[in-house]
């Protein structure tokens, strides 16, 4: 890295930017807002579910529905599936009518808990960011309310592309459509986080776009890292289930879920570390220029001049 400005191709200036985001990520006690977003977030994710399985049923059929919603439930840990796949079955089972009430109710506790959770989320990431100024009440609560309408359109829309893709590989029975719909969860976090990354951390001055990219990037592969290794973490312990009992799966739940937030958080750090690098190359004054040399005096020309 030259002295003037972050040569971009530089192994030692990604390390040593990884290194700067670590520690802006974990020396602000994010641990704090990760517990309540894992919280809020397991508190909504079941509402969701219920929500899922009523519109599934009305554009599509009950086995259509429930296996639709059992194939977004893979995302999750396996030893954490059972909690999911239970409720899938009892929700399939139902009524129509009953599932309209239920969705009713489960709007109403999924909206305060997705609320409450992007709240707690924001004010983690606007502690990352190091914004001075706080939100104000109303104004706060606007932006969390938009964001999670913003998460659970962008989730809609990603089971959509999910199911879709499931509908034309079993149709075609070709390769590429199965390997499409894994895909398509990926793409939605990182244009999700890319967005919140964008929009809703700074409210000063808006992230710029590259920062917002690379932090979307990273969150969304460390996400991925995560997610395997708290698989590895549940089978490797074969004393897990004994010592949790029937909570086992819910204690694995807020593992997955706290991990994922972090990787989030840390994301939101890189980006605003590059993004301190970048503005602090484009305010760094350019070197004065040197003055203009005085002009060479021709002593014979001055001397032929007086004659």
């Amino acid at each position: 890295m030259s002295a003037q400005s972050p040569d971009l191709t530089s192994i030692a200036f990604w390390i040593r930017l990884s290194g700067r985001a670590f520690a802006r990520s974990w020396g602000r006690d994010v641990m704090l807002y990760t517990g309540g977003v894992a919280f809020f977030a397991l508190l909504a994710v079941f509402p969701a579910i219920a929500l899922l399985i009523g519109f599934y049923k009305i554009v599509l059929s009950t086995g259509q529905a429930s296996e639709q919603v059992a194939t977004l439930t893979s995302l999750v840990p396996h030893a954490a599936r059972g909690l999911f796949a239970g409720e899938v079955e009892r929700l399939a089972g139902a009524s129509a009518k009953a599932i309209s009430a239920q969705s009713a109710i489960a709007l109403v506790i999924g909206a305060y808990a997705a609320h409450r959770g992007f709240k707690a989320l924001l004010a983690g990431l606007n502690l990352i960011h190091d914004e001075q100024e706080p939100h104000g009440f109303l104004k706060f609560n606007l932006l969390a309310f938009f964001v999670a309408l913003f998460a659970f359109a962008l989730f809609t829309a990603v089971s959509g592309a999910v199911v879709t893709s499931r509908i034309v590989s079993h149709a075609s029975e070709s390769a590429g459509s199965i390997g499409a719909g894994g895909l398509w969860p990926t793409l939605g976090l990182w244009l999700g986080l890319t967005a919140l990354y964008r929009y809703a951390m700074s409210h000063q001055v808006r992230v710029a776009w590259a920062p917002a990219i690379v932090g979307g990037a990273v969150a969304t592969v460390l996400s991925a890292i995560s997610s395997w290794l708290c698989a590895i973490y549940v089978e490797q312990m074969p004393t897990f289930g004994a010592t949790y009992g029937s909570v086992g799966a819910v204690v694995v739940l807020l593992i997955w879920l706290s991990w994922n937030i972090n990787a989030v958080f840390y994301g939101g750090a890189f980006a605003t570390e590059m993004e301190t690098i970048w503005r602090a190359k484009a305010i760094r004054p350019e070197p004065e220029a040197d003055p203009p040399a005085a002009d060479v005096v021709n002593l014979q020309a001055r001397r032929a001049s007086r004659r």
